[in-house]
């Protein structure tokens, strides 16, 4: 199982991240990518979080297969194709967790026939009831299935083992109040992904001010300073701070409405 601890690199500034992606698709350097990992880690739980409980899933396994994702698309994300990380990452990430419910689904493994018997395993024993009047053996089920015992006997474990999710069972979080039916949360369009963008388009817009807009932005609205407290961690009057927040919001909401 992947350890996920959290540490202090999750609040890396968004440059800081993306001078650590630069630097380990130079070196490949473990140590980077740790880092990285721990960096994403609000955005791994996120969608985890929204595929609930499905299919008889966990919380943690649905996270621990987002890490894997997670480091796929660290490992390779290319930085100079100019696409921001977090647009490459969110669909590798969903497609692997994505891809997990399809794997764990016995259905997809077992072999066609002896999944269509256990199919008709239901439909085998009320008629034999009907008939007969009594619970069937297995020998007479496998004889009106025109199968040996012990293939029936491999289709009714198999039957006993799974257990289809319907599309309309109820979701639940980890403190196990209901979210939404799995066919509202799978497939469908999620309201916070929009933010997910919005950050992206705001994360760009920062990085083109300048160095000292760039830290007060961060300061103030990253770490929730005053404008004292900035004042008094840069070594200028508040009043040149608030002058150049100003500037600052100015050319950010320019950049996000061109």
């Amino acid at each position: 199982m992947l350890q996920t601890h959290s540490s202090g690199n999750s609040t890396l500034a968004p440059a800081d991240v993306q001078g650590l992606l630069c630097e380990y698709a130079r070196s490949r350097d473990p140590r980077l990518r740790e880092r990285l990992v721990h960096a994403h880690e609000r955005m791994v739980r996120y969608l985890a979080g929204r595929f609930g409980h499905a299919a008889g899933t966990t919380s943690e396994d649905l996270i621990q297969v987002g890490y894997i994702g997670l480091i796929a698309a660290i490992d390779r994300y290319d930085p100079s194709k100019g696409v921001s990380f977090v647009t490459y990452a969110v669909p590798t990430i969903l497609g692997e967790i994505k891809r997990y419910f399809r794997d764990q689904t016995w259905g997809l493994k077992a072999p066609r026939r002896l999944r269509e018997l256990g199919l008709a395993l239901r439909r085998i024993r009320e008629e034999l009831e009907q008939r007969l009047g009594r619970p069937p053996t297995v020998s007479e089920m496998a004889a009106a299935a025109k199968v040996p015992e012990e293939r029936l006997l491999q289709a009714m474990d198999l039957d006993r083992v799974y257990q289809p999710a319907s599309l309309d069972a109820q979701l639940t979080d980890e403190t196990g109040s209901e979210k939404a039916t799995a066919w509202e949360a799978i497939g469908d369009e999620d309201p916070q992904m929009a933010r997910i963008e919005e950050r992206e388009a705001l994360r760009r817009a920062v990085e083109r001010l300048d160095n000292r807009q760039r830290q007060i932005i961060w300061l103030r609205f990253y770490e929730e300073l005053s404008q004292a407290e900035v004042a008094r961690r840069m070594g200028i009057s508040q009043m040149h701070v608030s002058r150049l927040e100003r500037q600052a919001l100015t050319k950010l909401r320019l950049l996000l409405s061109a």
